[in-house]
């Protein structure tokens, strides 16, 4: 699961994990407390913030079925994730509006990222081109719904 912070990346990988009974992996997991300290004080992260970040998801997704929920906001980090993982990965986006993404973020509690950081991250999100193995899915759906349609589409043989 890819996107911005609130388009549902965890409650979606959460389910879908569970429907294929793969593991989940929690991206937020992942990050350096440096990470962590520099969103919480609302500044962007860099590239070379994500690099080890990136990397550890990468790690944690080669030993294949694992779902993982990771921003990978960039086309070259997803490129990076598929060539550290090992594997050809799926990314799959929760697509969610703007005001549905600032909604879900000041209703959450007890999350570092800050909702002043949503426009940073959407001023970086690069949406997957054409040539990319990923799968777009209205956001809004209920969780069991969109795992649904995930399982379908891996089961197609795509």
């Amino acid at each position: 699961m890819i996107g911005p912070s609130g388009n549902g990346k965890s409650t979606f990988g959460r389910a879908l994990a569970e429907r294929l009974r793969w593991s989940f992996v929690e991206g937020d997991d992942h990050h350096p407390r440096a990470n962590v300290a520099k969103m919480a004080r609302g500044e962007p992260l860099t590239d070379e913030d994500r690099a080890p970040f990136l990397d550890s998801i990468a790690h944690a997704l080669s030993s294949g079925q694992a779902v993982a929920a990771c921003s990978a906001l960039k086309r070259v980090y997803r490129e990076r994730m598929s060539e550290a993982s090992g594997l050809p990965l799926l990314f799959v986006l929760p697509q969610v509006g703007r005001q549905e993404l600032q909604r879900r973020m000041e209703k959450r509690t007890g999350h570092f990222m800050p909702t002043a950081m949503l426009q940073s991250q959407l001023n970086t999100f690069e949406p997957p081109a054409s040539d990319e193995a990923c799968m777009v899915l209205d956001g809004t759906l209920p969780p069991e719904q969109f795992a649904e349609a995930v399982t379908a589409y891996l089961t197609s043989g795509n």
